[in-house]
């Protein structure tokens, strides 16, 4: 076994970030894994774990539970359902810490108005909260404040050449001025 594999057999990895509407229906989710790997799968166990945690009381703490050989830590808020799962093998706490990172750097970015239409209407800031959190599984930062300032400091370098850009801010940048000339 090589040094970066056994890192990576030690490090903790996150399988998946979801988060989804009162209904089960997607508002920002991220697959870091190949457990699911077509659309339909993936649609598959979001409706299973959305159904299945439905009717617990995840509102003020976070809960926890084992599907399908993952362990699913999920909290609610308001109209938004948010989901973190691992491996069956994975430490909940760690887990939890991603949840509580994610769903608190939300609230930050939102600036507390944590709802479904909000968060449509702010979807670019919570794609860059979860590529700020976790890349490619691996965790990066589970501390909201931190996360919430990396995202509100791509948005206002909005403007920087792109040769001083991180790749986030370069698509961002490229999307906005495709918006911008599909809309004219």
């Amino acid at each position: 076994m090589s040094s970066l594999s056994a890192y990576h057999a030690s490090c903790p990895s996150i399988k998946n970030i979801l988060l989804l509407d009162s209904e089960g229906k997607r508002v920002a989710v991220k697959y870091y894994s190949d457990d699911w790997p077509t659309n339909s799968s993936k649609l598959a166990f979001e409706k299973y774990i959305f159904t299945k945690t439905l009717k617990t009381s995840a509102r003020f703490e976070a809960e926890i539970a084992v599907f399908e050989n993952n362990n699913v830590i999920y909290k609610f808020v308001q109209d938004l359902h948010f989901f973190v799962t691992g491996g069956d093998d994975e430490n909940e706490l760690i887990l939890a810490s991603v949840l509580q990172g994610f769903s608190d750097a939300v609230a930050l970015l939102l600036r507390d108005n944590v709802d479904k239409r909000e968060a449509l209407e702010n979807l670019d800031l919570i794609l860059l909260c979860l590529d700020e959190i976790v890349d490619g599984g691996m965790i990066l930062e589970t501390d909201s404040s931190v996360i919430a300032g990396k995202v509100a400091t791509h948005t206002m370098d909005a403007e920087a050449p792109l040769s001083e850009q991180t790749i986030t801010q370069a698509w961002a940048t490229a999307r906005e001025h495709l918006t911008r000339t599909l809309l004219k």
